[in-house]
């Protein structure tokens, strides 16, 4: 919905989310663990594009927990406000993921997970989230995936091209080209290396403190 008040326009989003707080384990769901890159596998990432002169990039998908798709029967209520006259005590079936739910990280990580298999990307076998492609002797294309963010690294433009052309294809994706922050971490790159700073978060830290710290 989009409002125009004295020449300033004024975005409002609306999402519609599940009472994930009312499920019960082992009623509503079973297993919720989800896979993420841990920050070690991300820095060491990083530093290998920096020895190597790689460039690193990100993506971010949107809307990633509606891709989730559901093996098992999961049902909702019908909103409030969009409540079919007539049907007032039926409920919806989902088939894709919903906000909120329990188990929608792992669905989405079960979908993504399945089409890096379909694109021949290795798995790390000490990092799952960490994948791997190969194309002839020295192509190589590198993604770590933290939730709906998506860190990789390349040393064969051609790969990236068509590494995009696919998420893009498959996903709603934003595209934030070279990276240059990830989870409280600047990072610079340069010709020489990459030059990781984490200033800014901890002048947070330091901002929210109740204790005065002298450095």
């Amino acid at each position: 919905m989009i409002h125009d008040v004295d020449g300033m326009v004024q975005r409002n989003k609306a999402m519609l989310v599940a009472k994930g707080y009312s499920q019960q384990q082992g009623v509503d769901y079973n297993e919720t663990f989800a896979l993420i890159a841990r920050l070690d596998t991300i820095r060491t990432l990083i530093t290998l594009a920096g020895q190597n002169s790689w460039l690193l990039y990100q993506f971010d998908a949107k809307s990633v927990f509606l891709n989730g798709e559901f093996k098992q029967e999961v049902y909702v209520e019908q909103p409030r406000g969009f409540i079919i006259e007539g049907e007032e005590d039926k409920v919806y079936r989902l088939k894709n993921a919903l906000y909120r739910l329990k188990q929608a990280l792992r669905a989405w990580y079960s979908q993504i997970d399945s089409h890096f298999d379909e694109k021949c990307f290795l798995k790390s076998k000490n990092e799952p989230t960490l994948l791997v492609k190969r194309q002839g002797v020295d192509a190589i294309l590198i993604i770590a995936l933290y939730v709906d963010n998506f860190v990789f690294t390349e040393n064969n433009e051609r790969m990236i091209k068509e590494f995009k052309k696919e998420m893009m294809k498959k996903y709603e994706i934003s595209d934030l080209g070279l990276l240059n922050h990830f989870i409280g971490m600047e990072i610079y790159q340069r010709e020489k290396g990459v030059i990781i700073c984490q200033k800014k978060y901890v002048e947070n830290v330091l901002k929210n403190s109740k204790y005065m710290v002298v450095i």
